[in-house]
């Protein structure tokens, strides 16, 4: 069986690093990005299987690195996994007071980018009927008071997965909401808490894989369902 090409925005840290650590130990080639440089390079060092990933420091809102994503991937992509996300300012505003640059910043890379990668990735994803996870949120269908900006922005990114799925039925096109978790854009949301309660990200990679490795059908999916009865979450 030939290697099979994951793309993973948003790999360097949270649920995209662990998901790039399984997918490396299950012999995937994963090509992962993440805005700080350091921190991708510091990810992949404490990869075991490290000489599977290829690392593309960038911001997915950027044209051209979307562009080198795609030359990276290659003619063929089995997964591409939307993960990176703005959470936008800190501590969380209420909408009255969002600044509008900031929202237009959360925009881009948590609704526009995904799609933006898809199209750039597309041709390879079609030579491999691929698989498409878009990383959603409760607050995409929950009002939190301070989350409306991101909230909006997942929100859009639900819409814009559910509409992909209807025109490419030759794709699976999914997006899962991942729960709370404790990573660093949780506690940014919560600056003055301690999260140390929430999940680990590393509960949430067995719901993904269950998705990557079965046959369900397009559609938006909580990884708290997807989890075996009585797994730790």
């Amino acid at each position: 069986m030939s290697t099979r090409t994951a793309l993973v925005t948003g790999a360097s840290r949270g649920l995209g690093r662990a998901l790039t650590t399984a997918l490396a130990d299950r012999s995937w080639r994963v090509v992962m990005d993440g805005r700080d440089a350091a921190r991708l390079s510091a990810t992949v060092a404490e990869i075991q299987q490290r000489e599977r990933l290829v690392a593309l420091p960038g911001d997915v809102a950027d044209p051209r690195h979307r562009a080198a994503l795609a030359e990276a991937v290659g003619p063929r992509l089995d997964l591409l996994v939307n993960n990176a996300s703005d959470l936008g300012p800190s501590p969380l505003p209420r909408l009255a007071d969002l600044d509008l640059d900031e929202f237009l910043r959360v925009l881009a890379v948590n609704t526009v980018a995904p799609l933006a990668v898809l199209q750039a990735v597309l041709p390879a994803l079609r030579a491999a009927h691929g698989t498409v996870i878009d990383i959603s949120s409760d607050a995409a269908v929950e009002a939190y008071a301070g989350w409306g900006g991101y909230g909006a922005s997942k929100a859009a990114l639900d819409q814009v997965t559910a509409v992909l799925a209807v025109e490419h039925p030759e794709l699976r096109v999914l997006a899962v909401d991942p729960g709370d978790m404790a990573t660093d854009m949780h506690q940014a949301a919560f600056p003055d808490e301690d999260i140390s309660d929430r999940p680990a990200p590393e509960t949430v990679v067995p719901a993904l894989l269950s998705l990557i490795d079965g046959d369900l059908p397009s559609g938006r999916y909580r990884a708290a369902e997807l989890l075996p009865a009585g797994a730790a979450r």
